[in-house]
């Protein structure tokens, strides 16, 4: 019988929450860390944690960081005030996406080839580290993101700017928003204090 998954779905009803969406997804990702952690040192292969991992590292993690790079970072770069001083923050935010994408290619490669050969994954002390390092890096990743980037985002993102990134974050994963949602009006004078 297969097991119940061990990260959750995103709640359908984040949709129309953009930043709410991204803090869940965050929460999915501490959950993947667990996970990684316990297939990496297992001294068993835990196969169904081992494919969720692979599903998990190849869709779930490449969208957010679409999410990110293409429509949060810039929607930020265009708000944000030279006071919040967040740009070389989401410049070596942006760095770390590219070393995470690299890593998780890592990843996935040692998870297929434990499945193959029934084996575990963490076979060895070095290859076991590629997994704790890996948890513990995007543990410490989500939390700046958690700490920094979402209030910031929360004070000067737009009505007008989160109704857009909802759309786009939703269609990446063809959900299509059929209409604007009614709590996202127009920009207008006081909406989040910055110029477009």
């Amino acid at each position: 019988m297969s097991q119940t998954p061990q990260i959750e779905p995103l709640p359908a009803g984040l949709a129309h929450e953009p930043l709410n969406w991204l803090f869940a997804e965050h929460y999915r990702h501490r959950q993947l860390c667990r996970l990684i952690e316990r297939v990496g040192t297992a001294t068993v292969l835990l196969r169904e944690e081992a494919e969720e991992i692979l599903t998990f590292l190849r869709h779930d993690m490449a969208l957010h960081v679409i999410d990110e790079e293409e429509d949060l970072f810039p929607l930020l770069r265009r708000r944000c005030l030279p006071e919040d001083e967040l740009g070389p923050l989401l410049g070596a935010l942006s760095a770390e996406h590219r070393d995470d994408m690299e890593q998780t290619r890592t990843l996935g490669t040692l998870l297929e080839r434990a499945l193959i050969a029934g084996q575990p994954p963490g076979h060895d002390l070095e290859t076991r580290r590629l997994f704790t390092d890996f948890a513990l890096h995007e543990r410490r990743h989500i939390a700046l993101e958690n700490a920094v980037i979402l209030p910031i985002a929360r004070l000067r993102l737009t009505p007008r700017d989160l109704h857009a990134l909802s759309t786009r974050m939703a269609a990446r994963r063809g959900v299509f928003l059929d209409s604007p949602d009614p709590a996202f009006p127009p920009d207008g004078p006081g909406s989040a204090g910055a110029t477009p």
